[in-house]
This record gives structure tokens, C-alpha cells and sequence, in this order.
């Protein structure tokens, strides 16, 4: 990072080990219960560019030994330079080698069968892919989630995700204890979405 992009670089969490700690607790919550939005402690400073739930996350889940990919709208931007210089993640250049991914809304996901996916072996080196979205609206009808940690079913709309993302997402399921998890985002909100979780659009049975 040269000179002028380390003066562009806004703050961390105001205080790292409790910001870091709260925005880990709540990502745990989110994998824990499936389905429920869940508001993300943003106390820290926030690039430009990008979601600033998804920031504070990546912020408080990136160290030193991972690596992130970008989506294009992130990979040239603030953000990029942002979480380099405060977790001192890896940047790579394709999805498939990423332990973390950050796709911007507008920008294409990657296939999801295209990223790590682990091993029987060793399903916890799989990928972890944190997607934004235009709107998360709760008990609201569209997408139905069912699975370990929900207590019956769980309904939520989400605007902004790509055409083909339920097919994506049944296969990825599918391929259980391998598959790649996903948290969904807004502004403000995280939604846990684990590989052990069924997703079905509204009507489907």
C-alpha cells in the first residue's frame, strides 16, 4: 500500500478486542440461528465502498493467516485497502483460492461449487462467502428457512440476490458436510445462511 492509499485508510474498531469480540459473537449467533436478522455492532470506521455490516464483519473475522477475495466494485476501492491494513488478511486474485469472500451488491457471485468447498476430512477449510443484498425483511414472505437451529421454519424476503441463487444454494446444500456458508447482508443487518440449512422459496414444498 503505497503512501497516499495509508492516509486514506479510516479507523478500525474504536476499541479491537471488544469490537472484534461482539462482531464474532454476533456472526456465531447468526450461523447458530439461520434465518434471523440480526443487527452488526458498528462501532468502528467504515470505508467508502461497500456495506458497512459486511465491513464490520469481515473486519472482525479476517487475521493475519486468511485470505479474501473481492468482488470488482470492492477489489479497486477503500474497503480493499481497509481491511489490508487493519487484519492483515491476504488478498488473492480468484475466488477459488479465497478462505473469505466479499461480493459487492451488483456484482456477480461466483459459482458457489467453484469455491472451497473442504473435504469429509476436513470440512472447516471450506469457504465462507459474505454477499450483500439490497433489503433484508423479516417474517416477510419469499424465502423459507428450515434446518438445525430453527425452531420449525423461518420466513424472510431478500431483494438483490442473483437470479440463480436458489439453484446454487441446492446443490451447495446438497453437497453436505462439504459446501461453503454464507452471510447475507444489508447497511446494518447480517443473516447467517450455514451449508446444514434448507432454503426454499415461498409456495415450494
Amino acid at each position: 500500500m503505497n503512501d497516499h492509499g495509508l492516509r486514506q485508510v479510516v479507523a478500525g474498531f474504536t476499541h479491537e478486542s471488544y469490537g472484534s469480540q461482539a462482531v464474532f459473537r454476533t456472526a456465531l449467533e447468526a450461523l447458530s440461528h439461520p434465518g434471523r436478522p440480526l443487527a452488526l455492532p458498528l462501532d468502528t470506521g467504515l470505508p467508502h465502498q461497500g456495506h458497512g455490516a459486511a465491513a464490520a464483519l469481515l473486519l472482525g473475522l479476517l487475521d493475519a493467516d486468511t485470505s479474501l477475495w473481492l468482488s470488482p466494485r470492492l477489489a479497486g476501492s477503500d474497503a480493499a485497502n481497509w481491511l489490508r491494513f487493519h487484519t492483515g488478511c491476504t488478498g488473492v486474485s480468484t475466488p477459488q483460492e479465497a478462505q473469505f469472500l466479499w461480493v459487492a451488491l451488483g456484482d456477480d457471485m461466483p459459482p458457489l461449487q467453484h469455491l472451497r468447498q473442504g473435504t469429509h476430512e476436513y470440512p472447516d477449510q471450506s469457504a465462507t462467502c459474505v454477499l450483500e443484498v439490497s433489503q433484508i425483511l423479516p417474517d416477510t414472505p419469499g424465502w423459507t428457512f428450515q434446518g438445525p437451529g430453527i425452531l420449525g421454519q423461518q420466513k424472510l424476503a431478500l431483494r438483490g440476490l442473483p437470479a440463480d441463487f436458489h439453484e446454487q444454494w441446492v446443490q451447495n446444500h446438497a453437497g453436505f458436510p462439504c459446501g461453503v456458508d454464507m452471510f447475507l447482508s444489508s447497511a446494518t443487518h447480517i443473516v447467517g445462511l450455514p451449508r446444514t440449512t434448507q432454503l426454499l422459496i415461498e409456495g415450494e414444498s
